[in-house]
Formats: C-alpha cells, structure tokens, sequence
C-alpha cells in the first residue's frame, strides 16, 4: 500500500498587539481590554477560530488546514481577520468589532509535498479603517508533507460492501466487509463483565421494540481473515418518555482486533459513544476512546463532537483541533493528523471516504480499525434515528449466518 500525497497547512504562534491608548499604558506595555480577542483564519473555503493573547509572548495555537492530493505547486491566499468582542455560540462573529485583517500570499513550492516549508514568522501591521492605529499580529504560518491512505466503502456499511483503496485515479479492493444483526452478539469472553457487559434485555426484534441492538460489521482482508470488527455492545435505547438516544444513556461500539493470531480470540482496540443532541441544532453526538496495552480499564478519550443529522459531515481525529477545541487529551502516537471520514446525513445513501494518517498504519490491520471505527460512526446515525421512524430494511433485525 502506498500512501496519497497531502500537504498540512499550520498556523501558530499568534499574539496581537493593540495600538498604545491616550493614557499611559500599564506595565505589561498591552492595551487593557475587558472583551477577547480572537480571530478567524481563512483559506480558500476553510475556515478556522482561535483566541488571541494580548501579549508581546506568542503562544503555541495550531488551526491546521487540510490539502487535498489534488494540490500542486500553487498559490493560495490566506486571510487572518482579527476581532474584539465576544465569539458567539459556532464561532460566529455577531456582535465582535472588527480589528484589521492581514491577506498573505502563499506560494507553493514544487518540493512542498516532500518538505517542510515556513512561509512567514514574525509580526505583520493589520489593515484597519480605525484612525486610533493598526493592530500587530504575530504568527507563524508553514505547510508539512502529510501523507495519508484512502479508502472508500463501495456502498452502505450495512449492504456489506468492499472497501477500495484509492490512489489518485486507481481503485483497487483492499478489504471485505461482513454486516450482522444479532439481538445477543458474540464478544469475546474476557469483555462480559463490567461496564463491557453485552446486553440481555429482549431476545428478537417485535413490534413495539424499543431497543436497537446486536448490530457487528467484520472487516476482512482478501485472504478472508478478519482483521477488524465493529461491535455495538451496548443498545441504543431512547429515554424515558422520549424517542431519542440521550447524552445521558448513549449507545456504545467496541473496536476490535485478533488476539495473539487467533481469529476466534478478540481484543478492544477502542470504544465508540453516540447518541442524538437536542438544542437548536439537530445533531449526532459521539466520542471515542483508544485502550491501551492494560485494557479497556484506561481508555484515553481522543475525539468529541457533533455531525449534523440532516447533512451529515466529517468525523475527524486530530491531535491538533481536539487540543485546541479544549479537550486536554494526549494521544499515545504521534501527534497531528490521526484519520478523517465522511459520514452521510440520515436517509441518504453514505459511501463511507476514509482517510488514515500513513504514520498510522504500519501494517494492513492497522488500516482495518480505522475502517471499523468509521463504520462505526457511520452507523450509529441509523442507531440513533428517532424510535418513532423506522429503520431501513438493511437494518432490520433477521438472524445472519
């Protein structure tokens, strides 16, 4: 397997300084400020937020950018507007007084899919139309290789699709994949006790079934060995009262892989929560966590967030946006760039596109959990469809052999 070229564009080092005021300034040497400051950097159609310090010290805030293979040696335009106030619920900039804004060309080298580059470090004078004097930023911008593995779900994880790896214009089968609706799934003996319980309650989907449970996705190499699974160990059940899957009492998934080269012997890699948002967004929630060598016992939280129901979106694994969103988590690798994969929005029709960051993947099997935990997420929008819709037929509970 050879990985696709990808280039990650970092921004960091950002501090502002604002212009002295009329009265003497304070010791620090920093206009006094009650409200943040922050900014929103933009590149192309991405954008990202970050809070800025009021301070001549820089401080490490890394909103990194995503390039696609498709990106040659090329020229993009970066734009960083700076503002004061307060951000909003989505990082929106209602109500925030605008600073200055700071456009830097970005020229591409050719060897920039192979090295690093630093485009700019050091402070730049904003654009302002205030007459008080211009804001100064301070950032570091630069672009590192980024290479990744992509696959693709050749249908609906339910319908039991393969999973093609592309590279550039080539699809190639990498992996198989196996859907199963269980009401009692089979987990390995040593995940029966504790908060890996499997579940008892009901023995067959009926009418007027309250539970969605049972549900396993086996990934397969082309040997026909299975190298990853995805199994729902505890149901997606709605509240008391509700329709909905709460935050409260989500549903669950264990990551698993082969165990000391037996296929009949399985250990967690990972775990997956879900469950359905309420507020003005309607939207699914999840979270994951990655075991280490001790056991699902120490389980290191490693991705939070939200996915719209109606449009679906992009389930991510980044050191760098997790950090930075505040979850004070480490991962046990590397850090940057773990795994990307789209997730449709419920009743559409999703193909799963996942991309796995190459300093990830050591072996084939390491690339089938990250196809499991895809799947996974992708999933669990069906698992947590209001109990007053009915499910596709794919999902449907029916004995599988």
């Amino acid at each position: 397997m050879d990985p696709c070229p990808f280039l990650r564009l970092i921004v960091e080092s950002l501090a502002l300084k604002l212009p002295s005021p009329t009265k003497p300034p304070p010791l620090s040497g920093v206009h006094p400020s009650a409200t943040p400051c922050f900014c929103k950097i933009r590149i192309n159609t991405h954008t990202h937020t970050a809070l800025l310090p009021l301070s001549d010290t820089t401080t490490t805030s890394a909103p990194a950018f995503h390039l696609d293979p498709g990106v040659k040696p090329l020229a993009l335009t970066l734009t960083v507007s700076v503002y004061n106030g307060p951000m909003g619920r989505s990082c929106l900039v209602r109500g925030a007084k605008l600073l200055g804004r700071l456009h830097l060309k970005l020229d591409f080298p050719c060897t920039a899919l192979s090295r690093s580059k630093t485009f700019h470090k050091g402070w730049f004078r904003l654009r302002s139309n205030t007459n008080k004097g211009s804001p100064q930023l301070h950032l570091l911008v630069r672009s590192q290789p980024d290479p990744r593995f992509v696959f693709q779900f050749a249908g609906e994880p339910q319908c039991s699709p393969l999973v093609f790896q592309i590279q550039a214009n080539i699809r190639q089968p990498i992996f198989s994949s196996n859907f199963t609706n269980y009401r009692s799934p089979s987990l390995p003996s040593n995940m029966n006790g504790g908060r890996w319980r499997r579940c008892s309650r009901g023995v067959g989907e009926r009418e007027g079934c309250r539970d969605r449970k049972g549900w396993m996705i086996m990934i397969h190499d082309l040997s026909g060995s299975p190298v990853a699974a995805a199994s729902m160990v505890t149901p997606f059940v709605p509240s008391p009262g509700t329709d909905r899957v709460s935050r409260s009492n989500p549903g669950a998934w264990l990551i698993l892989r082969p165990h000391g080269g037996s296929v009949s012997s399985w250990k967690p890699w990972g775990r997956v929560e879900a469950w359905r948002e309420r507020g003005p967004v309607d939207g699914l929630g999840y979270r994951v966590e990655l075991f280490s060598d001790k056991g699902p016992t120490n389980g290191v939280p490693i991705a939070e967030g939200t996915l719209s129901v109606k449009k679906g979106g992009k389930f991510c694994i980044d050191y760098n946006v997790m950090k930075e969103a505040g979850l004070g988590w480490r991962l046990p690798v590397q850090e940057g760039f773990v795994m990307a994969s789209s997730v449709g929005g419920e009743g559409k029709v999703s193909k799963p596109v996942v991309q796995v960051g190459a300093r990830h993947v050591t072996c084939l099997p390491d690339a089938a959990l990250f196809i499991a935990l895809s799947a996974a997420i992708d999933l669990s929008m069906d698992a947590c469809m209001l109990f007053s819709h009915k499910l596709r037929k794919e999902l449907s509970h029916r004995q599988q052999h």
